[in-house]
């Protein structure tokens, strides 16, 4: 080093002595300018700029001298001091870690203590450092740490003087490295707790999640696998400083660490040997801390559940008392103090003292004790082997299997956790399981407890208790052979045993018995044996008298005299134990069938004792079923037969199980028989299927399921049902009555009426089957009225009343019923307005004359007069309605005794009186009416107040004349049932008729969200987008409701005016075609066949029939709505009857004018001429008149009276007046029929009349047309051009205004193609599409020019342009199809495809419209093209 650079470098030094850090700085840089890579230099100039405040500039001088010398502390420090004046903690750290290692690798532990202590102290402040820092940090105190050896020769701590070192902290921690441990234990066990809990939080909402338990395991997995806890435990509990007390709490977390360690870990796979590996660990903790008797439960637990034995003997008591000595407050200790005292073993022995021997009171529950402690300790395998040995010992089988299932899921939860083997606890809870399958309701259990036992044999061929169950189950299924080997083998097992082996010895005896070719002798002599041993033990009571009573059982099956002898045995058997039941059920058997004579009270008496004793005696229950059913006790049958599926085991938690086959199917189908008379269908058809089970040819059985489910609503399956029972016995009607009722219940009622009758042919004399066809004829009535086949219905009805009648001559006991039948019927024949065969109608109404005219109603004599007459009314629908009335109320007096059903039958009459008030004219009768069906409904309503259809029924009967009153009636209707579509509506069409237009609306949209179907309430709907003025949204509404199923008249005649209205109206011409009539003339056909009355709508029909083609029908029509209007004009004189009249005169002259009945046209049209006044007074009636006319002229006309034509067609000018639009039209008209006349000067007249009218009128069209028109005729290019020039000079959108109807460009080019134009005429067209290019009827014609110059390739382009509009217009689809097959076949000639496809679209168009002439030519010339 050179003496500037000493100099320079003890300037700098000095300078920071005396805080002058500027020249410090510069000294220092000076020397750095001299000698770079001068290591004091750089820590001299970090200093000064930190102390100058440029961090960035002293970090890099401390970083430059370290990196010159990376083993002086120097600049390290320098770097602590300035991160910590930063506030960078991080590096403050590092720095604080590095220089600890540097004094420890220069051996200064004083100055590595004191580093370390501020590392300590800066982790222990928890707002710059985590716990898992402060737990590194301080794991360098200890022994395992790189600092301790130099941290270890430190002096020892003086504790008089602790202040007299700066390294106490430290000291303290070498020198006693437990309280560290300590608090590392603590914060690692906080830190895995935390981690486990936000880790498993943060996996729980990944898609790919598992099952919670399933993240629990793996995140727990995780971090055990690299906890460090063990190791710290081990620590501590080597540590000599360590306390007992922390040396127990230590060892307790361990084990419980290394038990949560073992249960996650998986025991196959690669952590299989990590598993064994800890598993080893834990067991060799437990056995120590039981060894040395530390008190921990837990570890006491797992040494017990731990166990792999096959008897509960076999756990050591000694350990158990032990158990109980150390926890005297634990759940186990009251479990295993309950179990020794259930057994009788005491729970302390030798010299213990007294509180330790009896820490039970004697009078303690012991049982109780274990059933509460097994509920505390669900996972115990220990605790569950108690319970199931407790349960098994006391006979309770049922809680015996649920304890031994619930331990055979715990054994195998248990085997999963420890890795470890359980075969033998498996094993004894398998014995279990299967000892109660066996006892269990037996053989309902035995599938299952034999493929237990059976694998259990494979390994244990001598298990004496599975070998018992075995043989238990071979007897049970009738295999005594086989049973008696393996009771043989057990007796072999253990010949002297008084528990099992005297029990095989009875069981073999008893198999010898039983097998064929039984040796009863021997097997009575081995029974006798067995009972004399049994008598000479104790508390063995049932066994005594169950082994007397096999000895009688086998002297009964030798017949003859020993049957005596087997009273006395049974005798025996019952002194043995009065409360044997088999024995009792043998003695009942004895007195009903042996004794001479029987004593059917001392056998029923045994029966019911055996029956009390054991439901399972089935021969003593069937017994005393039949007596019951015999005495007619049906009640105490159902008692028996429940008891008796309860005694096999049938229900288990209220039902059958699924595959429940049952012993004794009798008690199935008399229970089934019970719940079907008490209409529980689904109880009674699930009794009747679980009795098939065992029967599946019972025929009844079969019937009966079969009536079931057609009662319940399930018809598929009872006619399944029924056509088995009807193939097990074809002979039996029944089944044939009950497949008809299930097809009149599904509509079926062609099918059902022939069941009916088919049964009728062979026993006439069933007035059951009787009854059911009239109800079919007249549902069958119904349906084919819903489904518009009025005549079909008419003789339904007909065919009702007539099987009705014979019910009512057959017998009284159902006249009631067939009275309704009639009744309805003849009130639906009342809603015909005309009938199919009169006389047929006629003839049965005057059959029921005599009938209710015997029993006048005192309520019906203001409405209906008696005697009723049988002659032949004027109205025979309302004689109908009257003879309807008279039987509703005869029926009425049949049923006035019963209230259950004179609801209905008032609601009946109600409707029938509002329908007659309805058809009646104003007057005294019809109020009489009205008041008495209100009556009606009111009374009604009091018998059944909460009947929904009642309350409805009054709301329409008083929707007129009592508002509120109807308002009530509708709102309680649907306080009773808020889902009735029919009621919403009838509320609709009340809102909307008394004006709030909003609330109807309302209710309307509510029925049609209940049922869609329901086609009124689109009708009403309709009618509140009319009333508001929404007509395009009323015609879609009105359009729907005509397409639904269930017609209705309303819509159909609203439906049909809006359509007529709109086509009749609308300017274009081609949109006003038949297929846009068509739907109006069905559903007014319709309409008028079901009203043929109403006169509007015959009229409406007679002009849509003018439109559609159909004049002579129209003519029909009209001339019946005039006879009505006359007829009605002539009742009641009503000034717009005549109105109407006089315009079904004037369309029906019009329609004459067509057909050329020109005389019967004159006829109407003067008589319309008489009606109207000669001066009209206003638009409609100078229309009329006008109309009239120039009809009459026409007709006049065409009869060849020019004169008195021309004189109408002037007084029709004058009527027309100043009217325009009305003037304009009868102008055209006359100039067409001058034009007509021929001659040169009427066609100039003609003319001239079309100028005049122009020239007054510009906006005529009509007139402009004609008058083109008539240029065409005559070539006057001159006349053509006048009467269009003004309409071709005006803009496209303009020239579309004037002319809707698109008739200019038609005249235009009929013009141009008269004179051969064929190119005039294309450019016209052309231009027309140009301006419309979407309507299809230009694209045809401008496609038929291009065809016409022989261009098919563009007819081609230009009609596929149009098929989109095509698809939804028939009309021009049928217009442009030979055009098309035209263009195709003209196209390529040659192109076979093409040829075929032409072929085809010429044969669809001439299938579409046979009649036009075109479509076969095109055919033809396609033909011909195809041949050549």
């Amino acid at each position: 080093m050179s003496a500037f650079v000493r100099s320079k470098l003890k300037a700098a030094r000095d300078a920071i002595n005396k805080k002058d850090y500027e020249k410090a700085r510069q000294s220092s840089l000076e020397v750095l300018e001299y000698e770079p890579d001068s290591f004091h230099a750089n820590v001299f100039l970090g200093l000064a700029y930190l102390n100058l405040k440029e961090t960035e500039k002293s970090e890099q001088a401390y970083r430059k001298a370290i990196s010159l010398s990376h083993e002086q502390p120097l600049a390290w420090q320098g770097l602590v001091q300035l991160y910590e004046q930063l506030g960078d903690w991080t590096k403050y750290a590092e720095s604080l870690d590095h220089l600890c290692k540097l004094f420890a690798k220069s051996g200064d532990a004083t100055k590595c203590a004191e580093t370390l202590q501020k590392l300590v102290d800066l982790r222990r402040d928890t707002n710059r450092s985590n716990r898992m820092q402060l737990a590194e940090t301080l794991s360098l105190m200890l022994p395992s740490s790189p600092l301790y050896s130099v941290l270890s020769t430190l002096p020892p701590l003086d504790p008089t003087n602790p202040t007299s070192t700066t390294t106490h902290p430290t000291q303290m921690a070498i020198f006693s490295s437990l309280p560290i441990l300590e608090e590392l234990v603590s914060l690692y066990e906080l830190e895995e707790d935390e981690t486990a809990k936000r880790e498993i939080e943060k996996r729980r909402t990944r898609l790919t999640a598992g099952k919670p338990e399933q993240i629990r395991m793996e995140v727990n997995r995780e971090i055990l696998s690299s906890s460090k806890l063990p190791n710290l435990y081990n620590e501590i509990l080597n540590h000599p400083n360590t306390s007992d007390e922390l040396r127990r709490s230590t060892e307790s977390k361990l084990l419980r660490l290394k038990q949560r360690y073992l249960h996650v870990l998986p025991a196959t796979g690669e952590l299989a040997a990590q598993k064994a590996k800890v598993a080893a660990e834990l067991e060799e903790l437990i056995n120590g801390m039981v060894l040395l008797e530390i008190r921990d439960e837990l570890a006491w637990s797992l040494f017990i559940d731990s166990k792999d034995v096959e008897t509960i003997e076999e756990y050591d008591f000694t350990i158990l008392r032990r158990f109980v000595r150390l926890f005297p407050d634990s759940v186990t200790t009251k479990l295993i103090a309950g179990y020794f005292g259930y057994m009788g073993i005491p729970l302390a022995v030798g010299d213990e003292d007294e509180a330790q021997k009896q820490p039970i009171a004697e009078d303690e529950d012991f049982i109780g004790l274990i059933i509460d402690a097994v509920e505390l300790l669900p996972e115990s395998l220990f605790a569950l082997r108690i319970t199931v040995e407790m349960y098994h010992s006391e006979g309770d089988l049922e809680n015996t299997i649920k304890m031994a299932e619930s331990g055979l899921e715990a054994t195998n939860h248990a085997e999963t956790n420890s890795g470890k083997s359980l075969s033998q606890v498996k094993k004894a809870f398998d014995t279990a399981l299967a000892a109660a399958l066996v006892q269990y309701f037996p053989p309902k259990h035995h599938p299952r407890a034999l493929k237990i036992i059976d694998e259990i044999l494979m390994y244990d061929a001598g298990n004496v208790q599975c070998l018992m169950g075995k043989g238990s189950i071979l007897q049970h299924s009738g295999k005594w052979s086989d049973a008696s080997e393996l009771y043989a083998k057990v007796v072999k097992l253990i010949p002297d045993d008084l528990e099992h082996g005297i029990r095989a010895k009875e069981e073999h005896a008893w198999c010898l018995a039983k097998f064929d070719g039984g040796k009863l002798e021997d097997a009575m002599t081995d029974l006798r044996a067995v009972a004399t041993a049994l008598d000479h033990l104790e508390d063995r009571e049932e066994d005594k008298a169950r082994c007397w009573w096999k000895v009688g059982k086998c002297l009964w099956d030798m017949g003859g005299d020993r049957r005596e002898d087997a009273f006395r045995f049974w005798i025996t058997s019952l002194q043995r134990s009065p409360t044997f039941a088999p024995t009792y059920t043998s003695l009942g058997v004895y007195y009903s069938d042996f004794l001479s004579p029987p004593d059917p009270n001392r056998a029923s008496k045994c029966f019911q004792k055996a029956f009390e004793l054991d439901p399972r005696e089935a021969e003593a229950a069937r017994r005393l079923a039949e007596g019951f059913a015999e005495e007619k006790e049906w009640d105490l049958v159902e008692v028996v037969a429940r008891r008796t599926i309860n005694g096999e085991g049938g229900l288990e938690g209220g039902a059958a199980p699924a595959r429940y086959l049952p012993i004794n199917a009798w008690a199935w189908k008399a229970v089934g028989a019970v719940e079907l008379n008490r209409q529980d269908y689904p109880a009674a058809i699930q009794a009747f299927q679980i009795a098939l089970r065992t029967d599946g040819e019972d025929q009844l059985s079969w019937l009966r399921l079969g009536e079931a489910y057609s009662k319940a609503g399930r018809f598929a399956a009872a006619v399944k049902a029924l056509e088995r029972a009807r193939e097990l016995n074809p002979e039996d009607w029944i089944c044939s009555y009950f497949i008809g009722d299930v097809q009149r219940q599904t509509g079926n009622y062609q099918d059902a009426i022939t069941a009916f009758e088919a049964i009728l042919a062979k026993h006439p004399s069933e007035l059951g089957v009787l009854l059911s066809l009239g109800q079919t004829y007249l549902d069958l009535g119904r349906s084919e009225v819903a489904s518009a086949y009025r005549t079909r219905a008419e003789a339904s009805f007909v065919f009702a009343i007539r099987v009705a009648l014979q019910l009512i001559e057959a017998s009284p006991g159902f006249r009631r019923i067939a009275w309704k039948i009639a009744a309805d019927a003849v009130f639906r024949l009342s809603q015909f307005a005309a009938y199919g065969d009169e006389n047929d109608v006629y003839g049965v109404l005057t059959s029921l004359v005599p009938l209710v005219s015997d029993h006048p109603g005192e309520r019906l004599s203001g409405i209906i007069t008696f005697p009723m007459s049988s002659s032949a009314p004027a109205d025979i629908p309302l004689f109908a309605l009257e003879i309807a009335l008279s039987a509703y109320q005869f029926r009425i007096t049949l049923d006035a005794l019963n209230d259950t059903v004179l609801g209905s039958a008032k609601y009946d009459l109600g409707v029938a009186l509002f329908s007659f008030c309805r058809r009646v004219p104003p007057g005294t009768k019809q109020d009489t009416a009205r008041q008495e069906a209100v009556h009606q409904f009111k009374e009604a309503l009091r018998l059944e107040p909460g009947n929904e259809l009642y309350w409805s029924a009054l709301g329409s009967a008083t929707f007129q004349t009592a508002p509120r009153m109807a308002q009530h009636a509708f709102i309680k209707a649907l306080d009773i049932n808020a889902k009735n579509a029919i009621t919403w509506t009838n509320l609709g069409l009340f809102y909307l008729h008394h004006g709030d237009a909003e609330l109807a609306n309302e209710a309307f949209y509510k029925a049609q969200t209940l049922d869609p179907d329901y086609a009124l309430a689109w009708v009403g709907q309709g009618l509140v987008a009319s009333a508001n003025g929404h007509t395009p949204e009323a015609r879609a509404l009105f359009e729907h409701a005509v397409g639904l199923n269930a017609p209705v008249p309303e819509a159909d005649v609203e439906f049909a005016t809006r359509l007529f209205s709109r086509l009749n109206t609308t300017a274009q011409r081609w949109a006003a075609t038949s297929d846009a009539l068509f739907p109006a003339f069905f559903v007014l056909d319709r309409f008028c066949r079901e009203r043929p009355q109403d006169a509007s709508a015959l009229h409406l029909l007679g002009l849509v029939c003018e439109r559609v083609g159909h004049v002579e029908l129209g003519v029909e029509l009209i001339t019946r709505a005039i006879s009505l209007l006359e007829a009605a004009y002539e009742d009641t004189e009503d000034p717009l009857i005549e109105r109407q009249f006089t315009i079904a005169h004037t369309n029906g002259a019009r329609l004459r004018l067509s057909l050329q009945d020109y005389e019967g046209a004159l006829e109407s049209f003067q008589l319309v001429r008489g009606l109207l006044p000669e001066v009209p007074e206003d638009r409609t009636t100078r229309v009329l008149l006008a109309q009239a006319q120039f009809g009459a002229g026409l007709a006049h006309f065409k009869c060849g009276e020019l004169a008195e034509a021309l004189e109408l067609f002037k007084l029709a000018m004058g009527t027309a007046a100043e009217d325009q639009v009305l003037r304009g039209h009868i102008i055209v008209l006359l100039s067409q029929t001058l034009w007509a006349i021929g001659t040169e000067e009427y066609r100039e007249s003609a003319k001239s009349q079309l100028l005049q009218s122009i020239e007054d009128d510009p906006e005529n069209l009509m007139a402009i047309n004609t008058l083109a028109g008539m240029g065409i005729l005559t070539d006057d290019d001159s006349l053509v051009d006048a009467a269009l020039s003004e309409i071709l000079e005006l803009s496209v959108d303009q020239r579309l205004e004037r002319d809707p109807g698109r008739d200019v460009p038609y005249l235009l080019v009929q013009h141009h193609l008269a004179q051969c134009d064929i190119a005039h005429a294309l450019a016209v067209v052309q231009k027309a599409v140009l301006a419309e290019p979407s309507r299809p009827e230009l694209r045809s014609q401008l496609a038929a020019l291009d065809l016409r110059l022989g261009r098919s390739d563009g007819a081609l382009a230009v009609l596929s342009g149009a098929f989109a509009a095509l698809e939804t217009n028939t009309t021009h689809l049928r217009g442009s199809l030979h055009l098309e097959a035209i263009a195709r076949v003209l196209g390529d000639a040659k192109n076979t495809a093409a040829q075929e496809e032409a072929r085809k679209l010429s044969q669809k168009a001439v299938m579409l419209t046979p009649w036009e002439l075109r479509n076969w030519q095109a055919l033809a010339f396609v033909q011909s093209v195809s041949v050549s």
